[in-house]
């Protein structure tokens, strides 16, 4: 089990730090009646925003209705979801509303997004919670005037150490004074990141070297992958291999063509990559980057035990690559009718499946059915490869 479940705080009570910030809100919530501001919650990711809306809910008795800035984008969809809430015509009870990254809200797709959530802020009928990482931009300084905002802190060094210590000691595990150090200055106050952290290098994911865990590079974090003996110990990994998201999709995809595993295995692993790519294509198109939470969940549907996969970068020779990255015109030819078929964006095709079609057919591994004229394309790639 992860420790930052493990340990996830019970009650308001139990958490850490910001001491202020928590008698205020639980003021807030125990003195709210209608017509009560609604409350914004500002402070870096890990702080506890989410954490004290749900442990809000459960300790005053109400029903959480939690939404993100992706459901509050348009006017229409806010009214749909929320107006049962609103007017009472709910049977489950007394009922709060939950709005995670409202800071997110972005782009013409939110188009009267932020006017109607303000309407409704205006005048509230139930509980309404706000978190934000920033109230720093333009869309944020409409809302700000309809709320009550509380600032929370990232937590001090001295009581990290202390809050981890706490932990060691209750897991029977020991870090070095400069392992727990490193970890607490790379989570810049994020007691989440800190946990998960130190969870990474007391199950032995880390390098044997004296290297922080976020400079685990991706051999050793593709291995380790495969070689968890669990699905909680290969979602640690996943944590823990923090780099460019497009990186990691490749470093798996690269690992899992290349391996020794079945027909059947290989299909599986290549349909979850392909759902890890569309995400990231989605978060490129939209620039929603909250969706990059979802990346890891996704990539854990890769784990079996004691599967044969190990990293292994997919290298094609220089010439092809050269031919790849500035020749478009035939590729782009080559991308546009197989996208099509294969249903998947130009792009996916020409960094994924591309250079793999190329490698099966110069070994005699797939044929295809394709007309004289892409049949002339794909052979001048494939002199490239002689």
């Amino acid at each position: 089990m992860m420790w930052s479940e493990k340990y996830r705080p019970q009650s308001i009570a139990d958490m850490v730090g910001n001491e202020e910030a928590r008698t205020a809100f639980v003021e807030w919530f125990a003195k709210w009646k209608k017509g009560t501001k609604p409350l914004l919650l500002v402070g870096p990711p890990g702080i506890g925003k989410t954490t004290l809306a749900n442990l809000a809910s459960k300790q005053f008795g109400y029903d959480m209705i939690g939404l993100n800035a992706s459901d509050i984008r348009n006017k229409q969809r806010i009214q749909e979801m929320l107006s049962p809430v609103l007017s009472n015509l709910s049977i489950f009870g007394k009922q709060m509303i939950f709005v995670d990254e409202v800071d997110g809200i972005h782009g013409r797709s939110d188009f009267g997004g932020v006017e109607g959530l303000i309407k409704i802020l205006k005048e509230p009928t139930v509980p309404i919670i706000l978190a934000a990482n920033s109230e720093t931009s333009d869309k944020m300084k409409g809302i700000k005037k309809v709320v009550k905002t509380i600032h929370l802190k990232p937590l001090p060094p001295r009581l990290l150490q202390l809050y981890l210590q706490k932990i060691l000691k209750n897991e029977n595990a020991k870090l070095g004074l400069g392992s727990i150090i490193k970890i607490i200055i790379n989570s810049r106050g994020d007691l989440r990141s800190m946990i998960n952290s130190s969870q990474v290098l007391v199950t032995g994911f880390e390098p044997s070297t004296e290297r922080s865990f976020e400079r685990l590079n991706v051999e050793d974090g593709i291995n380790a992958f495969f070689k968890a003996n669990s699905k909680d110990e290969a979602r640690i990994v996943l944590y823990s291999l923090r780099i460019d998201p497009r990186e990691k999709i490749n470093a798996f995809y690269s690992s899992v063509i290349t391996s020794n595993i079945s027909q059947i295995e290989m299909e599986k692993m290549l349909q979850v990559l392909s759902e890890a790519d569309l995400l990231y294509g989605r978060i490129m198109k939209t620039q929603e980057w909250r969706l990059l939470r979802y990346l890891d969940n996704i990539l854990l549907k890769l784990y079996q035990k004691d599967i044969s996969i190990r990293y292994t970068k997919y290298n094609l020779s220089w010439p092809l690559l050269n031919r790849l990255r500035w020749d478009g015109r035939s590729i782009k030819s080559l991308a546009n009718v197989f996208a099509k078929k294969m249903h998947i964006s130009k792009s996916t095709f020409a960094t994924f499946y591309f250079p793999f079609i190329l490698f099966c057919m110069k070994n005699k591994k797939l044929e295809l059915e394709i007309d004289d004229t892409l049949t002339e394309l794909l052979e001048k790639e494939m002199k490239l490869l002689k």
